[in-house]
């Protein structure tokens, strides 16, 4: 029965009846339950598997939440990666239905390949296929979490501006309609004047403490002449540019409180003005980020400024960032480098957001970006204060599905999608270097890359 079922699964298809065989002779059989776990994230690989009948899904938890990577079902071989590589499994494998499959362990498989030039053939060829089907869909899903981060970031920088727009328009609604009685009841004209060129004037910088000096002066000047709330009214006046010789102006007006009550309101009605602006403002400079980031109706191929690229990746990661000090140490006159512009707005995302992850409970947390020319090159390197990465974990870090962070918070994809686009599609590097209090990723792209558009497949980490 083993014979007849691994002679339909492509991996086996091509092996002689006697290789075929000796698998057959080692393998055992499994059975699982609906939810039952065949193997965890991070358990050893020493075998593989294949399902008889049932279905298995291959899991990721991922920001505390499981993400279904793929769902095999009869005939598919899972954890035959794991084993060629001994490296420890990358992903959970649980059954979705009653499953059965049949157990093929480590030994069995490397004598097998280890004996017969045929067999490694005849496994070598389908399993390279896999790699190459497996690699596009890693690269998919790792656009679909860089989204959903650039979502959540772009979300919250929004957010903010949208919501002062709306404080300062109510602020607006209930000002005008202040002004409009004050209007009725008449200001004199000092006042109108004094709004006129306090419009006008420049106002100099102070410090805290002038500022509320200045402040007590005011609101002193108010209640001495009678006019009420004065603790209310003087700090609008201040910042407004109002000093005690100003108000001296409106005396002896028709009605001085309704006067300074209108300077107050003209002033709140210029402040709201000036908060929608710079809300408006900010809205427009992220979705500019967005539209350059993005690189929508644009060739794949561009003249590309990484500085660009990477300032605006801190533009949409606002959130991600906050509380973190950034040090940019960016070269004058970089060249333009000609590169797939997208695709490396995905790699600074991914670096980026890895940097602000790792200092998460750092003290006085701080992330690095800088840019230089190197001869014919740009480098690019990102750096975080963090604690660093063991020895024994650098070599994995560029891995499918491997990743330092705690279990449910990272899905391991985002540096072997940055290398591959780095190395692979653009001829370039990605270099590791990192230290206990510090982590570097270094970037190197060629000014003009002999293989874009001609990916070096020998070079896949």
């Amino acid at each position: 029965m083993k014979f007849e079922r691994f002679r339909q699964v492509a991996l086996f298809a091509e092996l002689s009846d006697d290789d075929l065989s000796r698998i057959c002779n080692e393998a055992s059989d499994v059975s699982l339950e609906p939810g039952e776990v065949l193997f965890r994230e991070g358990d050893p690989g020493d075998r593989a598997f294949v399902i008889s009948s049932g279905e298995l899904e291959i899991i990721k938890t991922t920001e505390r939440r499981e993400v279904l990577i793929a769902l095999r079902t009869a005939d598919d071989v899972i954890g035959e990666m794991a084993l060629l590589d001994k490296g420890p499994r990358g992903a959970t494998a649980r059954a979705r239905t009653a499953t059965e499959l049949v157990s093929i362990p480590q030994a069995a498989l490397e004598d097998l390949l280890d004996t017969s030039p045929s067999a490694a053939r005849s496994i070598l060829v389908p399993l390279s296929r896999r790699i190459r089907e497996t690699n596009d869909r890693l690269r998919h899903q790792e656009r679909m979490l860089v989204l959903g981060v650039m979502t959540a970031g772009v979300a919250h920088e929004l957010n903010n501006p949208a919501a002062a727009a709306q404080r300062a328009a109510d602020q607006l609604i209930v000002d005008i309609a202040d002004l409009a009685t004050m209007a009725a009841r008449g200001t004199g004209t000092e006042a109108v004047d004094l709004f006129a060129e306090l419009a006008e004037r420049e106002r100099p910088e102070r410090t805290a403490l002038e500022t509320s000096d200045l402040e007590a002066a005011v609101e002193e000047w108010l209640e001495n002449h009678g006019v009420e709330d004065g603790w209310q009214l003087a700090p609008t006046l201040v910042e407004a540019g109002v000093a005690e010789p100003d108000l001296a102006r409106l005396l002896p007006g028709p009605d001085l409180a309704t006067a300074v009550r209108f300077l107050v309101r003209t002033a709140a009605v210029r402040q709201s003005a000036a908060q929608v602006a710079e809300a408006s403002r900010r809205v427009s400079d992220v979705v500019q980020a967005m539209r350059s980031h993005s690189y929508l109706d644009r060739a794949p191929v561009q003249e590309v400024d990484v500085v660009r690229g990477l300032e605006d990746t801190l533009v949409l990661l606002g959130q991600a960032t906050g509380g973190i000090r950034l040090v940019r140490e960016y070269d004058a006159n970089l060249p333009l480098i000609t590169a797939l512009g997208g695709e490396l707005n995905q790699v600074w995302t991914n670096l980026v957001h890895n940097a602000c992850d790792a200092v998460a409970e750092v003290e006085d947390p701080v992330v690095t970006l800088r840019a230089h020319r190197a001869g014919e090159s740009v480098v690019v390197e990102v750096e975080d204060n963090g604690p660093g990465i063991p020895d024994e974990l650098k070599e994995r870090v560029f891995d499918a599905f491997f990743t330092t962070k705690p279990p449910g918070q990272g899905t391991g994809l985002g540096l072997q999608v940055s290398y591959r686009i780095v190395v692979v599609e653009h001829g370039g590097d990605l270099a590791l270097d990192s230290v206990s209090g510090r982590t570097t990723l270094r970037v190197t792209l060629p000014v003009s890359s002999p293989t874009l558009g001609r990916p070096d497949e020998s070079r896949k980490p």
